[in-house]
């Protein structure tokens, strides 16, 4: 596998996947932009108006048609929260032109089709489609309205927005239904102008790629219009509160959800890798601590994990519990991270946590779209870690910095869903 990648102009790069893995060629533009409350609404609509029609394919209908005669080929769009920046994710995936019965060019149609899609909107007197945005922003504030159905996520997401309280990173990324009704027409498509005039550009294509792969982007009429930008991955710097925070919320829940978000305050060197096994061992798996003492030993909680965010240097414990357990819950979980920092835990705990991780990696090159999103959180990160160094960063990792970490980890929020 060979990973390239080519700017084509300042602020706009085409990444190069070549692989001999798949059958299918994977084509993927990622559009990226600060995270802010006045844009996050307008982006998520943005995402869903733009693939309801094109200048050239002005109906949904016409585009999957399209998509039809290409062998039945797939298209995506959506909204995803990179950090402090947004993120408007297009995707195409068709087969490769080497299996075809005949010669087609099927690569070429299908960046035409995706540039379409996102550099060549339909626009009717100056503004998008009234009758698109309309029935759009009636899907998005069923999504908006819908995050309270799943009580774990919107538990987690009422944590961060807790933990980041009046910051890009608390805003929740499909926006906000009192920003999503005052939105018009017109100002979407101003808003679209500018996105595409600032935005940071990153072009992705993966599979077995013919050599000419370059000059079908660079000669695409949609690109030669896109402008040079200077652009800023946007990251604000962290600050660690005195006092943690303890938030009770009810609503009427049969299972209380317990959502503890912790800040990593470290500087060491490799700090994501070994904040990764930290987190492992932590709550990443059925070997866990928190799975075996909160679950198993104590039987406090239905379900109980912790994630690492890994741009955000978070981690956020989370567990599904009794109502009435809350206490003794949070104390045994406490008890956990105590242990953590007095390195209660074994070289077998820390083998078990690499192995997983490493398993993982080994499993990025397996999915076109995971391969391409991993690439791209090395471009935001600014990095460029192969999957083979990935690896061998995670092995060298010790119990001593994981020891070391976990003294640097400060609980941040409390955050308890119950009736």
């Amino acid at each position: 596998m060979i990973n390239e990648t080519i700017e084509l102009k300042e602020g706009i790069k085409f990444h190069k996947i070549q692989t001999n893995k798949f059958k299918t060629n994977l084509l993927a533009i990622f559009l990226t932009m600060p995270l802010t409350k006045e844009n996050v609404t307008k982006n998520a609509l943005l995402a869903a108006v733009l693939r309801r029609g094109t200048k050239n394919m002005q109906t949904q209908e016409i585009i999957s048609q399209n998509l039809e005669e290409m062998y039945g080929a797939g298209f995506d769009c959506g909204i995803e929260k990179n950090g402090d920046n947004q993120t408007i994710k297009l995707y195409l995936e068709t087969i490769n032109d080497e299996f075809l019965p005949e010669k087609e060019e099927l690569l070429k149609k299908s960046f035409q089709i995706i540039f379409e899609i996102a550099f060549n909107p339909l626009i009717e007197n100056g503004k998008f489609k009234t009758e698109y945005v309309q029935g759009e922003k009636e899907n998005l504030k069923q999504i908006i309205e819908g995050k309270i159905d799943n009580k774990g996520s919107y538990a987690m997401e009422r944590c961060i927005e807790e933990m980041y309280k009046n910051k890009a990173y608390g805003l929740y990324k499909y926006g906000y239904i009192e920003a999503l009704d005052k939105i018009t027409e017109e100002e979407l498509y101003n808003h679209y102008k500018e996105v595409i005039k600032t935005c940071k550009i990153d072009i992705y294509a993966s599979g077995m790629l013919p050599q000419n792969i370059l000059e079908m982007v660079k000669e695409n009429e949609s690109i030669q219009k896109l402008q040079e930008r200077k652009v800023q991955i946007n990251e604000e710097p962290k600050q660690l509160i005195e006092q943690e925070k303890i938030i009770e919320e009810k609503m009427e829940v049969t299972q209380g959800k317990l959502v503890l978000g912790l800040d990593v305050d470290s500087n060491i060197e490799n700090i994501s890798y070994i904040t990764m096994c930290y987190n492992t061992i932590l709550g990443g798996g059925a070997n866990s601590k928190m799975f075996q003492n909160v679950r198993e030993k104590a039987s406090l909680a239905y379900t109980v994990g912790s994630n690492y965010l890994k741009r955000k240097q978070n981690i956020i414990i989370r567990a599904g519990i009794e109502i009435q357990n809350y206490e003794k819950a949070l104390e045994i979980i406490k008890q956990q991270l105590d242990d953590m920092k007095n390195g209660k835990f074994t070289q077998e705990d820390l083998n078990n946590a690499k192995n997983l991780i490493i398993a993982t990696i080994e499993n990025i090159p397996e999915e076109q779209d995971t391969q391409i999103s991993y690439y791209f959180g090395q471009e935001l990160a600014n990095t460029n870690i192969s999957t083979e160094e990935y690896k061998e960063k995670i092995q060298k990792v010790s119990k001593e910095q994981i020891v070391e970490v976990a003294n640097s980890v400060k609980m941040n929020t409390i955050y308890f869903l119950r009736n």
